[in-house]
């Protein structure tokens, strides 16, 4: 069975970036967990950072889509 380099190369990027994100989210939920605790940090804060994390990263894969769509559409003229 043969697989393409590229097929292989983006694999190992998701997985490196999987990895990266899983030790990320670890890190910051244990900080957050400790500054709770310590009444330090609100939950409405961890509700708006959330939030704002949510829609920011929608907003920014809209807007890849677009420009992919945008690009095909002028490849194709």
């Amino acid at each position: 069975m043969l697989v393409n380099k590229k097929e292989i190369n983006m694999k190992e990027r998701v997985a490196r970036l999987i990895s990266v994100k899983s030790f990320v989210t670890i890190i910051l939920t244990v900080v957050v967990a400790i500054l709770t605790l310590k009444g330090e940090f609100d939950i409405k804060d961890i509700y708006l950072m959330v939030i704002s994390f949510y829609f920011g990263t929608q907003t920014e894969k809209n807007k890849i889509n677009d420009e992919i769509i945008e690009e095909k559409i002028n490849n194709k003229e």
